[in-house]
């Protein structure tokens, strides 16, 4: 429950926090750092989410934490953590604001976007460009808008168009751009400066939920980039690997962490107010005195707190098994491997997208008719969860899931397989 009315005076007045504090050194310190992020995140995150205000204390926060280069290389100052614990992260940040959790699990993915698809020389350029410098990334790659059109100039590739979503807007410091080399079918990848004439946000996300991740739409004027930019291409050809397309199931197990959070959040924060707030029904006739007397309010806590906890399991055994795969040899990646993978990861999300669901539904009915107010707050997490939830259909990921266990069948690498 909040306890602030400041929509922007939390982030603003901890920032500094670690500045005279030795840096983590373990994954667990990492943790624990992500857990006190989190702790400033949710005393005001309703109030933040209701102004709708782009989240640029929010993300100075992380970046003032180290949150935001633990991916990177120690030589540049990064923490060099596995997939698993980056995972973890998302995890707790979505708990406390699933806006802010979003948006730092699609900057992973960005942060990572190099060594899927990059040269070892443009690896090694990115990770150190956005590692020395803590900058955050933000994604202009909406699959379902049209292609942004790619031109050449010489040794320059120009981008143009427009896409309807783009996550992370106007508080990255960098924006990964896709598009198709006019007259081809050769798609590009490009990381550009955020800061320049030619990106040009819309500031029109106002959608239910998830209200703080930057998601509205952009114009893409003449974005110019060297074609040594390009990634994956050497001499402007392609270098296909099986994992270049281990890009989606990356950023579905993210995903799946960002709905555990959300859901555990949820859990966590209606608990807290059914110990200090719920009432007995007064006519059931047993003379309860509190709301944790009752026994559909135990039942429901119970119901809903194991299938948190088997979601958990489940999705703690996908990201060890992609952390394995994204941490080994780019060369050493089969087809089949990639497709197992991606069947798990849709088993993962199906399952949490409906259990948690059902924790942001049900938790009304646990917590009484007095914690519908506003001011509450515990609205927010449906809206959150079941707005990201919807970024692709559930039935195909159901499909995916039975096509592998019936007839053996791995899907086929798709912008959302």
């Amino acid at each position: 429950m909040s306890t602030t009315t400041d929509a922007t005076t939390a982030p603003e007045r901890l920032l500094d926090r670690w500045s005279e504090l030795p840096r983590p050194e373990t994954a667990e310190q990492w943790l624990a750092r992500a857990e006190e992020v989190a702790d400033i995140l949710a005393a005001d995150a309703v109030e933040r989410d209701r102004a709708n205000q782009p989240p640029h204390a929010e993300i100075q926060l992380l970046k003032s934490a180290g949150l935001v280069t633990v991916l990177g290389p120690k030589a540049f100052g990064g923490a060099e953590l596995p997939w698993h614990v980056v995972s973890k992260i998302v995890r707790i940040i979505g708990r406390a604001d699933g806006s802010i959790g979003q948006l730092l699990g699609y900057h992973y993915l960005w942060a990572w976007a190099a060594r899927l698809v990059g040269t070892e020389a443009q690896i090694e350029a990115v990770e150190e460009l956005y590692t020395s410098n803590n900058f955050f990334f933000g994604g202009a790659v909406n699959p379902r808008d049209a292609d942004l059109v790619i031109t050449e100039d010489g040794d320059e590739l120009v981008f143009n168009g427009s896409k309807s979503f783009s996550t992370g807007g106007r508080v990255a410091d960098l924006t990964v751009l896709e598009g198709v080399l006019e007259g081809t079918e050769t798609h590009v990848f490009a990381i550009v400066p955020t800061d320049q004439p030619g990106i040009v946000f819309a500031g029109d996300w106002d959608n239910l939920g998830q209200r703080l991740t930057e998601s509205g739409s952009v114009e893409i004027r003449d974005v110019r980039t060297d074609w040594a930019s390009a990634a994956g291409f050497v001499d402007k050809v392609y270098q296909p690997l099986v994992y270049n397309t281990l890009n989606v199931p990356a950023l579905q197990a993210l995903f799946n962490n960002l709905y555990l959070g959300i859901a555990e959040g949820a859990l966590r924060t209606a608990a807290a107010y059914t110990r200090e707030y719920t009432r007995a029904w007064p006519y059931g006739g047993e003379s309860k005195q509190r709301g944790t007397e009752e026994f559909y309010v135990l039942e429901g806590y119970g119901e809903l707190a194991s299938k948190l906890w088997a979601d958990a399991a489940l999705i703690d055994q996908i990201d060890l098994e992609i952390g394995e795969v994204l941490h080994a040899p780019r060369e050493e990646l089969t087809e089949r491997r990639r497709g197992e993978l991606a069947v798990r990861v849709a088993a993962g999300k199906l399952r949490i997208v409906e259990d948690g669901l059902e924790v942001a539904t049900k938790i009304f009915e646990l917590t009484g008719a007095r914690a519908s107010a506003n001011s509450v707050g515990l609205d927010i997490y449906w809206r959150n969860l079941r707005t990201h939830s919807l970024h692709d259909p559930l039935p195909y990921k159901k499909h995916e899931v039975g096509k592998y266990v019936l007839l053996g069948e791995i899907p086929q690498p798709t912008w959302y397989s």
